[in-house]
């Protein structure tokens, strides 16, 4: 058995979902006494973190609150979080908001009390320790950071790295769908489709494994039935719970198998454009899929089954339904479909295309291999 298909998975040390369970977040940092207390998150949460943050000051924990992340993070947000608060002490570190905050509160809680630089940890592996504990609750249905290994920073030469370790898996998960109920709609769209995009890419993958198979189909299935609810209504707690799980269940398939062509192309699109990540897989995610289901049909006729396709008479013609319903699924949630609709320009194809191919810790997993004039043909369909 090869290296890539061992199976490895770090689950989180308590993983609790449901309306209303930052009480027991609250609960947990009292019972563990932690009195240093530092919470990444976004202005735009403090007034449904307030109860939270007055609970825990009532029980005596001192809260420093820094909401300094506010789009995708650059190594210099993380070091600016790590200078600010490495003189402080902090027992616990607690992460509320999308995948941005959830990425820099996990390597916060890594480099606070690290020997190590961020150089010396960027790559598969190469963190070695994380000495304070580490809290997490998603307030986005989308990335799935708050079970993963994984957290992805844009260097100073704004080239996309992943640092993947697990120590960056939490000591604790706190899912509240509630959290996402004032998300706006083409957040919703984005970060939803994002989660599809881990599930589909990972039962997809060419070093797929059947339990996290489970959690990718029906992740797929959960997102796909209750997406365009989220979207076009966001008050329906019901769909706004059933797109979070499906986004957990893409978290649990990011460790064990991760992602492939979609995300290795997506990369330059947040990189040179600052477009946000869900929308950059998003744009690309059909393309991608019909490049690529040739190579694993019967994968991607689950795939389809999943969103609620029905089996045609051969796997290739179910695979192709299955992609057209996703075509229908981005149109149903009002997002742009081509990347000129993003104000991308075509000349910056050949650059994008150049710099995607230098994901081959992604592109390795694709079910078709990527070569540097496929990922042109991709973009220029896409465009």
């Amino acid at each position: 058995m090869s290296q890539q298909q061992i199976l490895r998975v770090n689950f989180p040390g308590k993983l609790i979902f449901g309306n209303g369970v930052l009480t027991t977040l609250q609960q947990d940092v009292k019972r563990a006494n932690f009195r240093h207390v530092l919470l990444l998150t976004i202005t735009p949460l403090l007034e449904q973190l307030s109860e939270l943050i007055c609970e825990l000051e009532a029980d005596g924990v001192n809260v420093q609150v820094d909401t300094s992340v506010v789009q995708e993070p650059t190594f210099s947000d993380l070091n600016r979080v790590v200078e600010k608060y490495k003189s402080e002490t902090i027992d616990l570190v607690i992460g509320i908001g999308g995948g941005s905050v959830l990425d820099v509160a996990k390597l916060a809680a890594a480099q606070l009390k690290s020997n190590q630089t961020l150089p010396e940890i960027v790559g598969n592996g190469l963190l070695k320790d994380r000495k304070i504990a580490l809290y997490l609750g998603p307030a986005t249905a989308g990335t799935g950071s708050e079970v993963s290994p994984n957290a992805i920073l844009v260097d100073h030469e704004n080239q996309k790295k992943g640092i993947i370790s697990p120590y960056l898996v939490p000591d604790a998960v706190y899912v509240d769908p509630s959290l996402t109920l004032g998300v706006p709609s083409a957040i919703t769209a984005a970060t939803g489709l994002d989660a599809f995009t881990h599930c589909l890419e990972a039962f997809t993958n060419k070093f797929s494994q059947p339990f996290i198979d489970m959690y990718a189909f029906q992740g797929m299935k959960l997102i796909a039935e209750n997406i365009v609810r989220a979207v076009t209504n966001g008050d329906d707690i019901q769909a706004r719970n059933q797109v979070a799980m499906g986004s957990l269940l893409g978290g649990f398939c990011l460790g064990p198998v991760n992602t492939a062509g979609v995300h290795a192309l997506s990369y330059p699109l947040g990189s040179m454009f600052h477009l946000p990540h869900g929308l950059s897989n998003a744009l690309l995610l059909p393309y991608v899929m019909e490049f690529s289901y040739s190579a694993s049909p019967s994968k991607y006729a689950q795939a389809a089954i999943a969103l609620g396709c029905k089996q045609e008479l051969t796997d290739e013609l179910t695979a192709r339904a299955g992609i057209q319903k996703v075509r229908q699924l981005i149109q149903e949630c009002g997002i742009p479909t081509r990347l000129r609709e993003v104000n991308i320009p075509r000349e910056a194809i050949p650059k994008m295309a150049e710099d995607a191919m230098k994901i081959t810790r992604l592109l390795v997993n694709n079910p078709r291999e990527i070569t540097l004039n496929d990922a042109l043909s991709i973009f220029n369909a896409a465009y």
